[in-house]
């Protein structure tokens, strides 16, 4: 059997291995009968044709059997998936927020978190939420996974059992980065996880700056990096007062990066594209943003430089 890291790994894993079990055993008899089949009732010369005729028995057993462990998948199924919806009372309550393309985990009172940070053996009720399109939220080593979708209240909970760190996966197809949408599930024990939370509220008492907070909240920091790394779209480090090399139409210019130049980049993105980069990456913001929210990002800007 398998090693989970959550209290519904088992049952997961009881399910899987059953059902592997029965296909694998079906697949080798199914194919060795084929064979002997193939050998055995091959054409030779002086062995008269025969005909059969159906077998009741025969369609009873090939009937009942595959019947039978159907029932017992369902029921391996049922056993597996009903602790999924049964939440107890005393769980933590926190919510997975997906956008294009990242986590965020929301604990309350403004605290968000781009990792799931949680104490060992505590029941946590995770609240799904996207802010754009589909998503799927996965821990593979807590064997969960449920979807993320705009409009629909969805949830998942589990109570960690062993300290470590974990994959968080996005397994619904969401654009281009979609297989970079990833973080981490942190599991520490309860005093580490209270110093942890306690460093971490006094960090989130001191206000993010307006701009940072526009850019994470719509989605621009999963495209654009802050650290000069690049991405699907030019980094936003060392951008403001600099020059840029641009496509205009059928030529490319050089623009200084100041606040016309980024109300333009972000109200209509496809008019002048940074060289190395495409047209068709980046929505229009012009419905989303206002132009006194534009100028709180170009002053956030100012400090990456």
């Amino acid at each position: 059997m398998f090693t989970g890291a959550s209290n519904l790994a088992d049952g997961v894993d009881r399910t899987f291995v059953f059902i592997f079990s029965v296909a694998f055993i079906f697949i080798i008899g199914i194919t060795a009968f084929m064979i002997y089949t193939v050998i055995h009732f091959s054409r030779k010369k002086g062995n008269e044709a025969k005909q059969f005729t159906g077998s009741v028995k025969l369609e009873i057993i090939w009937t009942v059997i595959p019947l039978i462990l159907v029932m017992m998948m369902f029921y391996y199924g049922w056993v597996g998936f009903a602790p999924m919806r049964k939440v107890p009372a005393d769980a933590m309550k926190i919510t997975a927020i997906g956008r294009m393309w990242q986590w965020e985990f929301d604990y309350g009172n403004g605290m968000k978190s781009t990792e799931l940070v949680l104490p060992v053996n505590k029941p946590v009720r995770v609240a799904l939420k996207s802010e754009d399109v589909n998503h799927s939220l996965f821990i593979p080593a807590f064997r969960v996974k449920e979807d993320v979708i705009p409009g629909y209240d969805n949830y998942l909970w589990f109570v960690p059992t062993f300290i470590g760190e974990y994959e968080i996966l996005c397994t619904e197809y969401c654009g281009l980065l979609h297989s970079s949408m990833l973080s981490k599930a942190r599991i520490l024990n309860q005093a580490d996880y209270d110093n942890w939370f306690n460093d971490f509220k006094t960090k989130v008492s001191q206000p993010e700056p307006d701009g940072y907070l526009l850019l994470r909240n719509n989605g621009c920091i999963a495209c654009h990096s802050l650290d000069g790394s690049k991405l699907v779209g030019p980094s936003l480090k060392g951008l403001f007062g600099n020059e840029r090399i641009v496509t205009s139409g059928n030529s490319q210019i050089t623009v200084k990066a100041d606040e016309k130049y980024i109300l333009n980049s972000i109200y209509d993105p496809d008019s002048q594209v940074v060289s190395g980069f495409s047209k068709g990456l980046m929505k229009s913001y012009k419905e989303l943003l206002k132009e006194s929210d534009i100028k709180s990002i170009a002053a956030y800007l100012k400090t990456l430089n």
